[in-house]
């Protein structure tokens, strides 16, 4: 054996190519965004075991994978749309595409190919709407949301749609349709969505302003609009969050986890609406809707089962 091949040998034995391949991995992997797909494949779960109690594992298995490897390619598709904006932007310059870890054109390729196999996933292993719905999702995410953040405030409310859609991927998985308890839960998602977001927004202002992206936030020097919306949105949140209990779907045991969770997420909005450091209050909204949603939607789920 030449020296050259043996130098090639010896180095891919080595602990430091090892340590280069497992740094690969790692980029690819925060491609996929994997705590924002990891939201996206739970409510896809809660809408199937929303729908069907009797919780067929394998139907089960493919929405995990399938709904694991759309929401993961959406969410680098997303990456390699938004990879400039990124780059000037504090929270987001280190990700793997600015960071030139990762080039543009694989990150595409490897986010097509996640996207096309997981709504192939759901399309065999449960039904065509789903794989419908999942394939939506991801048009919605990418082709729709992804541009207007450069262009309009709406985005904040487009940006929604396709991540209140999971549910209903779960919920077309169970029955191969949607019936009204599953448009429930695409509002309460759609719903809660919103002064999450707008938290988010206020937040890191400075950011997006800095990226190009036309938020709310960018406009409103003292914040007033971004919580008065924040606000009407968390209301509208709480009264979806009833509907389940008021059309009979759900008992008062869920009720009363409602009203309660209710009250929590909208002391921190209330909070958000009022003149002073606008800053902390938005971080405990934030902070206050990640652990609302949980709170609400396993009750929501045991009730389901128990009714």
């Amino acid at each position: 054996m030449s020296q050259q091949n043996t130098e090639t040998t010896d180095y891919a034995n080595s602990p430091e190519s090892a340590v280069s391949l497992r740094s690969r991995v790692e980029d690819f992997y925060e491609l996929t965004k994997p705590r924002l797909s990891l939201l996206s494949v739970i409510t896809a779960i809660v809408g199937y075991l929303a729908a069907d109690p009797s919780r067929n594992l394998s139907v089960i298995f493919s929405l995990l994978i399938g709904t694991s490897l759309a929401a993961g390619g959406a969410a680098a598709l997303n990456q390699w749309l938004e990879h400039q904006a990124d780059a000037n932007m504090v929270r987001t310059k280190d990700r793997p595409i600015p960071a030139g870890r990762v080039a543009p054109l694989h990150a595409f390729v490897y986010g097509l190919c996640l996207s096309v196999i997981g709504c192939f996933v759901l399309y065999t292993g449960a039904n065509l709407l789903a794989g419908t719905l999942a394939a939506a999702t991801i048009a919605s995410y990418v082709l729709l949301y992804t541009p207007l953040k450069r262009l309009t405030t709406w985005n904040t409310l487009v940006g929604a749609i396709p991540g209140a859609l999971p549910p209903l991927i779960g919920w077309a998985a169970a029955e191969g349709r949607i019936s009204t308890l599953g448009w429930i839960l695409f509002a309460i998602l759609f719903l809660w969505q919103m002064p999450h977001f707008f938290a988010i927004a206020w937040t890191h202002r400075k950011d997006y302003a800095q990226g190009g992206f036309v938020m709310l936030s960018n406009a409103d020097a003292n914040g007033r609009k971004v919580a008065i919306q924040a606000f009407a949105f968390c209301l509208a949140l709480v009264i979806s969050t009833l509907l389940p209990v008021i059309l009979g779907y759900a008992s008062w045991f869920y009720g009363a986890v409602a009203t309660l969770g209710g009250i929590y997420i909208l002391r921190p909005s209330i909070a958000f609406l009022k003149e002073g450091n606008r800053d902390t209050a938005a971080r405990k909204l934030f902070f206050a809707s990640i652990f609302y949603l949980p709170a609400l939607l396993i009750p929501l789920v045991l009730d389901l089962w128990l009714l």
